[in-house]
């Protein structure tokens, strides 16, 4: 006899990253061809020596870095936020429009614990970040797919039509994960028209913007004096900072917004990590030119996978930017058996295109995901060496 179990957790399915991580459990592999792990899209580095001495300072002078917070963060984070949000994006935003949550996935949570309840739905452009697709299911949100096709890039006049009186929000991922696809300012534009047409969100998740191959705001959202009335931006600071241990994240949107996400956040962590937050703060205010760094390096092994990809017969990149590649595989057998496979044949661990798509979706059986951001050149082009060689 087992005790109950939500039937909305029983129809969602594991996290992902997680299950590709037990496909290790029986693999073994030699020093001559160790494991590439590109299935994560996550700094696998700790912070740069000069952020993680400012962690231990505050954890050994500031008492109050091991106590509750504000539930909304810390008002210097916030402002901070703010401050360079209103220049980078040519706005005006206030520090009382910035939430500080534990990382970008419970800023999502929180956005649509805010806008959505059972039966309610979300418009999720497929391939979709399956966390997103997770939270939807978890809440009895109805998730409607808006396939990209093969540009990846997801049209307004298709989503259009999947409007109903049901629909709370549309969310877009750009820089895109899984694609890595970089959505153009007037299709970002384009949406949230549509949105405010419809009197729904449009929830902008820019976990990655720090690497975006573009120079300049990739959209004007924030230029337009009333974006609160549609727009909630999500963000992460782990990607920049190497704080993923530390759970970091940003939404920014409307007082009111945030007034009710508060009530959820409260019940959930009560505050953000405190000492994470000090990290954060302290990186924005202080590693402008070292994240240019890591931005460059990023965007050159955006340039080894795109130059390096010809080696591959019968592959098609998809997608690439970002920490990511998505791409279409040659063999006859799905993508999730496929990337078993190569676990086995080539000590490769990367995710299936089963995982971002619904189920028994046809494209997703073709695709997979590379997360090559803690991998080097040298890396990617064993990683292309280790593909073209394999013969499922």
């Amino acid at each position: 006899m087992s005790l109950p179990l939500n039937p909305r957790f029983a129809a969602t399915f594991p996290p992902p990253v997680m299950e590709a991580r037990r496909w290790l459990e029986a693999a073994t592999f030699s020093k001559d061809r160790p494991l590439i792990n590109v299935s994560q899209a996550a700094p696998v580095d700790a912070p740069p020596p000069a952020l993680c001495k400012v962690i231990a300072e505050a954890a050994l002078t500031q008492p109050e870095s091991h106590l509750y917070g504000p539930v909304l963060g810390l008002p210097e984070l916030r402002a901070e936020v703010a401050n360079q949000w209103s220049v980078a994006y040519g706005g005006d935003i206030r520090a009382d429009e910035v939430a500080i949550t534990s990382g970008c996935n419970q800023a999502f949570a929180a956005t649509i614990t805010t806008l959505a309840g059972e039966g309610d739905e979300v418009i999720l452009p497929t391939p979709w970040y399956f966390n997103h697709k997770m939270w939807l299911d978890m809440q009895g949100v109805k998730t409607v797919p808006l396939p990209t096709g093969e540009t990846l890039l997801p049209e307004p006049d298709q989503a259009a039509k999947l409007v109903t009186p049901r629909t709370r929000a549309i969310v877009l991922v750009t820089p895109n994960n899984p694609g890595g696809v970089e959505y153009p300012a007037a299709l970002v534009r384009a949406y949230a028209n549509l949105c405010r047409r419809n009197n729904i969100a449009l929830i902008v998740d820019e976990t990655y913007r720090d690497f975006d191959s573009r120079t300049g705001a990739p959209h004007d959202l924030f230029t337009d004096p009333d974006w609160q009335d549609t727009l909630i931006q999500l963000y992460s600071f782990s990607k920049a900072y190497r704080l993923t241990g530390h759970r970091v994240g940003a939404m920014v949107a409307a007082p009111s917004r945030l007034a009710e996400a508060e009530k959820f956040l409260d019940t959930v962590t009560i505050c953000p990590n405190q000492l994470g937050q000090i990290a954060a703060l302290w990186g924005m205010r202080n590693l402008g030119d070292w994240l240019a760094g890591e931005r460059l390096e990023i965007l050159d092994r955006r340039t080894a996978i795109t130059e390096g990809f010809s080696v591959l017969t019968g592959w098609r990149l998809l997608g690439c930017g970002a920490y990511f590649a998505y791409v279409e595989h040659p063999f006859e057998m799905n993508s999730d058996v496929v990337a078993r496979k190569l676990v086995e044949d080539a000590a490769v661990l990367l995710l299936p295109g089963t995982m971002f798509t619904p189920e028994n979706n046809p494209a997703g059986k073709r695709q997979l995901r590379i997360a090559f951001a803690n991998i080097d050149r040298a890396g990617i082009g064993a990683l292309f060496d280790r593909l073209k060689s394999v013969a499922l």
